[in-house]
């Protein structure tokens, strides 16, 4: 329990340092469309999506293994 809290903190460093560096502008180009948004906010939000998707998959796979 304790590994799993250690590298979760590392892990947030890491993207609070990662995040922090890159603060510019940037174009997201999806389909036919085009976005502007700050770094920030695009690191930040596929972080939380893979955050989300990671613990919707792990929730699954531990239920499955269950039956």
């Amino acid at each position: 329990m304790k590994a799993k809290i250690i590298s979760l903190i590392v892990i947030v460093v890491v993207l609070i340092i990662f995040i922090s560096q890159n603060t510019a502008l940037v174009e997201i180009n999806f389909l036919f469309w085009t976005f502007s948004m700050s770094g920030i906010i695009l690191i930040l939000l596929t972080s939380l999506l893979g955050i989300i998707v990671g613990f919707i998959l792990g929730r699954l796979s531990f239920d499955n293994s269950k039956k």
